[in-house]
């Protein structure tokens, strides 16, 4: 085997793990809204354990009806959730993997609307900066309830038939906030010092051990680095380390940040894979017991390296389980080129998850993700001559898709074999968006396994199509950006954003940007890296609303480094020779000089063939061809139209 330490048996307190490999505890917001297990749910982590990992960890399980975190999170705090827990870990450990229940309380990391409407809790009464609804001070009393309902969680975890639990005392919610001096004031035995404020976890860990059994594994996730003024450092944790071994803890999860550092937590591409391990090496150098090491880990080789170097004995890939549930068995088999990548978009994940209208997660690469049991890749009955127009994500996923379900699949692209990907590879330039290329290429692997026929250099016509006699047309031919109806938008120093890009225009040292969405701010990111004069133009009165919240901190975190101008709730009116002439608040301005004028406003469909097909063949348009969007929602298109025909 190729990976000989990462495929290798541990033993986390009684508990062996077929491998090193973790699925950590990520909200994915399934469960039921009175807290019961759903079928979704189910099938979630059956595709999971399938998949071949050594350890799933079922996310944010309330201990009380006050620590839910969200409307649809599992709970645990009476004995009637325990059949619901006992139909998920049997399907689980019906395909070998140990399945271990995370005890947590979200304490004033959490919103009234999700506790029915009661005040939040925690330590002191200081608001969350996220959250910012002022919670009630816990009294000494119902500390030492909650320490007894922690303990009847672990109970009722091990009836229904769990490995093991997992104490969530990271990322600010209630365990870490009574941990930290950063948010834990109190003056009781449960604040100020210290071993005080250690008291609270300490005790829960005792509590969960005298009514679980000390036979009963406890893993510990905690947060290295707070990254938030006055929070625990790497120096006062590896205290912690030693302080949760000597209280029981058999294995400690290291991450980093609270939700005042959440760009950190959930960290977007802008972050460098292994970016905390060293962390998880300082905490390993403390504690005998196994340490678990996480941080937008996805190469396999990243992670054995880091078991193999000491820094972790196992490796949890949160996102990267979410992409590709099968990420172990092929690496495993050596296909890590059929691995869906994780590219760090965050779009699916926690840009849904935080979504009032969408809750449940999803994925940009993996559209099955939280769907499985609806959504199969079946054999079709009826194999079907299918035409896919465009190679950009939509159409790709389409492709590989039908193809694996029996179709006759053929692409037409007009672009060369190493230019295909539409916009979605023109998206990849800007700094921090690299990992698309990965995705791209992914797609394209699984099409040529399950045989697409790819016609590169190919302008698709209407007579070309019906050339192929197909069954199925289906139109992904993209869009191309809008030329805004502004004078003197067709002067020389006039491009767009993707002539920018690729290379095709020429930039000057002045630079105006006009739209500050997503395709404006990252021009705007890649121009910065040349010492450029940038100002951006946006006629709404904040830039880059369409962007994920923890993507969007670190890019203007970078505008802001390369002294990038903002000139919001202004409409540009005319473009001159070397300024531009622009409204804002109702007067007039002139911007300027510039020596380049860069267009991010938007895009418009393509879709020239429909109305020449729809009557003589079925049609199906999908992604931008259909209405320009993010790519979460092209591809999620292209699985379901694929699925259909």
């Amino acid at each position: 085997m190729k990976y000989k330490t990462l495929f290798s048996p541990i033993k986390i307190g009684n508990m062996e793990l077929r491998n090193r490999l973790v699925v950590p505890a990520m909200g994915t917001n399934q469960c039921n809204q009175d807290g019961t297990i759903s079928q979704g749910f189910i099938d979630y982590w059956s595709a999971r354990a399938k998949g071949g990992w050594g350890l799933c960890t079922v996310e944010v399980t309330a201990v009380d009806p006050l620590g839910k975190a969200s409307m649809a999170v599992p709970v645990l705090y009476n004995d009637k959730f325990i059949p619901g827990f006992k139909s998920l870990i049997d399907e689980v450990h019906k395909h070998g993997t140990k399945i271990g229940i995370q005890l947590h309380h979200g304490g004033r990391e959490t919103l009234s609307v999700y506790i029915g409407g009661k005040q939040v809790v925690a330590p002191s009464p200081i608001p969350c900066p996220v959250c910012r609804e002022t919670p009630r001070e816990l009294s000494t009393e119902e500390v030492y309830q909650l320490i007894e309902k922690f303990g009847d969680a672990a109970l009722r975890a091990r009836k229904a038939g769990a490995d093991c639990v997992e104490l969530h005392g990271a990322h600010g919610y209630l365990v870490a906030a009574f941990m930290s001096a950063y948010s834990n004031k109190r003056i009781d035995e449960f604040g100020g010092s210290f071993e005080n404020r250690m008291r609270f976890p300490v005790e829960i860990i005792k509590n969960i051990k005298r009514k679980a059994g000390n036979d009963f594994p406890i893993l510990m996730r905690i947060s290295a680095d707070e990254m938030s003024t006055g929070g625990r450092t790497i120096d006062e944790t590896r205290m912690v380390a030693r302080t949760m071994e000597e209280a029981g803890v058999d294995c400690l999860h290291v991450s980093v940040g609270v939700y005042a550092s959440n760009p950190y937590v959930v960290p977007p591409a802008a972050v460098s894979p292994g970016w905390i391990l060293s962390h998880a090496e300082e905490v390993r150098k403390s504690v005998s017991i196994p340490v678990i090491g996480v941080s937008r880990i996805s190469d396999p080789k990243m992670a054995e390296d880091a078991i193999l170097t000491g820094k972790a004995d196992l490796i949890a890939m949160g996102r990267q389980s979410i992409a590709d549930p099968e990420y172990p068995n092929k690496v495993a088999a050596d296909k890590e080129n059929e691995i869906a990548p994780c590219i760090a978009c965050c779009q699916g994940c926690i840009g849904q998850v935080l979504n009032p209208e969408k809750l449940r997660i999803s994925c940009l690469v993996n559209p099955f993700a939280t769907i499985e049991g609806k959504a199969k890749i079946n054999p079709t009955k009826e194999p079907k001559n299918v035409i896919i127009v465009g190679a950009g994500p939509a159409g790709l996923e389409a492709s590989w898709i039908a193809a694996k379900r029996g179709h006759n699949v053929t692409v037409f692209e007009k672009e060369k074999s190493d230019k295909f990907g539409g916009n979605f590879r023109v998206a990849a330039f800007p700094p921090a968006k690299q990992e698309i290329t990965k995705a791209l290429r992914y797609y394209k692997v699984m099409g040529e396994k399950y045989g697409v026929n790819y016609k590169f250099k190919t302008e698709a016509t209407a007579e070309k199509i019906l050339n192929e006699q197909p069954d199925v047309v289906i139109i992904a031919t993209g869009a191309r950006p809008i030329i805004p109806e502004i004078p003197g938008v067709n002067r020389p120093h006039v491009s767009t954003a993707n002539e920018i890009l690729l290379g095709k225009k020429q930039f000057g040292n002045k630079v105006l940007i006009i739209g500050g969405g997503m395709v404006g701010c990252e021009t705007a990111d890649f121009l910065g890296e040349y010492g450029t004069e940038i100002t951006i133009v946006e006629m709404l009165p904040q830039i880059a609303q369409d962007v994920v919240f923890n993507v969007n901190y670190h890019l203007q975190k970078r505008l802001s480094d390369y002294g990038v101008k903002f000139a919001v709730n202004t409409k540009v009116k005319e473009i001159l020779e070397d300024s531009v002439m622009a409204e804002k608040d109702g007067t007039d301005i002139e911007l300027g000089p510039f020596d380049s004028i860069i267009l991010a406003v938007g895009f418009t469909s393509i879709n020239d063939l429909e109305s020449q097909l729809k009557d003589k063949v079925e049609v199906h348009v999908i992604g931008d061809a259909k209405e320009p969007r993010k790519a979460l929602e092209a591809i999620f298109e292209g699985s379901q139209v694929a699925l259909k025909i």
